[in-house]
C-alpha cells in the first residue's frame, strides 16, 4: 500500500490536462470480444483499473500491446476460460465480461465482482437482461455460472436504468442480433454511447444512440479491426473544476468534454464558481464561494462520482450545502474524514449530508475509502493548513492518472510514499 503527504494551503497555478475516460474504456477493452481481430484504442488513462482488465483478457489469450495511451488488443486467439480468479474480485467492472463471454462461448463461470464500497450494487438488473435473452444464470457461493443455447427474446427491457447492466445487455444482444434486437431503458450517460458508437463503428447497424431505446443489428460487413478513440474523461473535469475552486486557485483545465457537464456547470455557476470556457479548455479563477443544494441523478444530472469532490468545495463555501445522494448508502463516507480534518458536516440519513462553510481545514492522517473519496481528500489535503496524510493512496490510482505529478505540474507538494 501506498500514502501521499500533501503540504497543503498554497495556491496553484498552472495548465492540467484531462485524461480519458476510466468509466468509457473499461467496457471497451471487454467490447474487444466482440470481433476476432485487433481492437486499437487511444487516449487510454494510464489507471490500475485499465491494467486489471487487460489482465483478465490475457487469461484468455489475448495479445496486449500498450505504448503510452494506446493500447492495441488482439482477440484472435482468444479462448475460454473459467474467471475464477482473484483479478475478477479486484474491480466490479469485471462484471462487464459477463454479457460478451456468456454470448460469444455459450457459457460463463466467474467470480463475482469486487470494488469500492459504496453501497449496495446488485447485479439483478444485468442476470435478468441475459435471461430475457435466453441465457440460464445462477449465482452460487459467490460464483456465477450459466450457459446460452438459443435467442430466447429480441426485445430487452431492463429493470433499472444501470449503467453497468445497459453495458452488459449492449454487448451480448450484440453477439445474436442476427435479427434486430429492442433495448429498453438503458441508461444515457457519455460512456454507455460511447459502447454505443464503438459497436455502430464495427459494423452494427445501432439506432438511438443516447437516448433511452437502442436497437441493435448484425450486418454482413463486421469489421475485424477498429480503431476507437476513448472520450475524455467528464468526471474527471469535474474533480478538477472543484479543486481549482476550493483550492482558490488559478488554473487552466484542457480537453474539456463540455458537452457531458451541463449539470456540473449549473451547481458550480450556483455555488459561484469563477470559470470561463474558451475552446475546449475550463479557465478557473478564485471566488467567494456560497453554498447550494446539489441532488444526484441519472446522466444529464449531477453525477454521483462528483459528489465527493464538490462536498470538500462545500467546505469552502459560505452557508449550508445539501446534497442528496440517493445511488449509494456509503457514498459519504468521506465525510468523516473531512470532519477530522475540521470540517462541519452532519449525515442526515444515509442519503443527505449538510455541509457548513466556510470552514478552514487542519492537515490530518485520513484514509482512502475509494477512488472518489480519495481524490476528494486530496483536494482537502491542498485546501487545509499543514501536513496532510492520506493513507490506501493505491484506490485513487484505480480511476485517476498520475495524479501526483500531475498535481506538482500546479506546483502542489504532493509525494508518494510506501505505507
Amino acid at each position: 500500500m501506498t500514502k501521499l503527504i500533501i503540504k497543503g494551503g498554497k495556491r496553484l497555478e498552472g495548465k492540467i490536462r484531462v485524461a480519458g475516460s476510466k468509466n468509457a474504456v473499461l467496457p471497451l477493452i471487454c467490447a474487444s470480444l466482440l470481433i476476432s481481430g485487433r481492437t486499437i484504442l487511444k487516449n487510454v488513462p494510464q489507471i490500475s483499473d485499465v491494467e486489471v482488465m487487460l489482465e483478465i483478457l490475457k487469461l484468455m489469450g489475448a495479445e496486449i500491446e500498450r505504448d503510452d495511451s494506446m493500447v492495441i488488443i488482439d482477440t484472435k486467439n482468444v479462448n475460454y476460460v473459467d474467471l475464477v480468479n482473484p483479478l475478477i474480485s479486484k474491480l466490479r467492472a469485471s462484471i462487464l465480461f459477463l454479457g460478451p463471454i456468456l454470448f460469444k462461448f455459450k457459457k460463463i463461470k466467474m467470480s463475482l465482482p469486487g470494488g469500492d464500497i459504496i453501497g449496495a450494487r446488485p447485479i439483478t438488473t444485468h442476470l435478468e437482461a441475459l435471461k430475457t435473452l435466453g441465457a440460464e444464470i445462477e449465482i452460487k457461493n459467490g460464483i456465477i455460472e450459466g450457459e446460452f443455447k438459443k435467442l430466447k427474446s429480441t426485445e430487452v427491457i431492463l429493470k433499472e436504468v444501470s449503467v453497468t447492466a445497459s453495458e452488459v445487455a449492449l454487448m451480448a444482444s450484440a453477439l445474436v442480433a442476427d435479427k434486430p434486437i429492442q433495448l429498453k431503458l438503458l441508461a444515457l450517460e457519455p460512456h454507455v454511447q460511447s459502447l454505443e458508437k464503438f459497436i455502430q463503428k464495427l459494423g452494427y447497424r445501432v439506432k438511438g444512440i443516447g437516448t433511452h431505446f437502442v436497437k441493435i443489428e448484425k450486418s454482413k460487413n463486421l469489421k475485424k479491426e477498429i480503431v476507437f478513440e476513448v472520450p475524455n474523461d467528464y468526471i474527471e473535469a469535474a474533480t478538477f473544476l472543484a479543486l481549482g475552486a476550493a483550492t482558490k486557485s488559478k488554473i487552466i483545465i484542457e480537453n474539456v468534454p463540455l458537452t457531458d457537464l451541463d449539470s456540473v456547470f449549473l451547481t458550480a455557476k450556483e455555488m459561484n464558481v469563477n470559470f470561463v470556457i474558451k475552446g475546449n479548455s475550463l479557465i478557473i479563477k478564485p471566488a467567494k464561494l456560497r453554498g447550494t443544494k446539489i441532488q444526484i441523478g441519472y446522466f444529464p444530472k449531477f453525477p454521483t462520482d462528483a459528489q465527493p469532490p464538490f462536498g470538500v468545495l462545500a467546505t469552502q463555501a459560505e452557508g449550508v450545502t445539501l446534497i442528496h445522494d440517493w445511488m449509494y448508502e456509503n457514498r459519504f463516507s468521506y465525510l468523516n474524514e473531512l470532519n477530522l480534518m475540521g470540517a462541519s458536516t452532519e449525515l442526515l440519513d444515509p442519503h443527505r449530508a449538510i455541509i457548513i462553510g466556510p470552514t478552514p481545514l487542519q492537515g490530518k492522517e485520513v484514509k482512502s475509502l475509494d477512488i472518489r473519496a480519495g481524490i476528494s481528500l486530496v483536494i482537502a489535503g491542498l485546501v487545509a493548513q499543514g501536513e496532510t496524510i492520506i493513507h490506501e493512496a493505491e484506490k485513487i490510482d484505480r480511476g485517476y492518472e498520475k495524479i501526483e505529478e500531475r498535481l506538482k505540474n500546479l506546483g502542489a507538494d504532493i509525494t508518494r510514499i510506501l505505507d
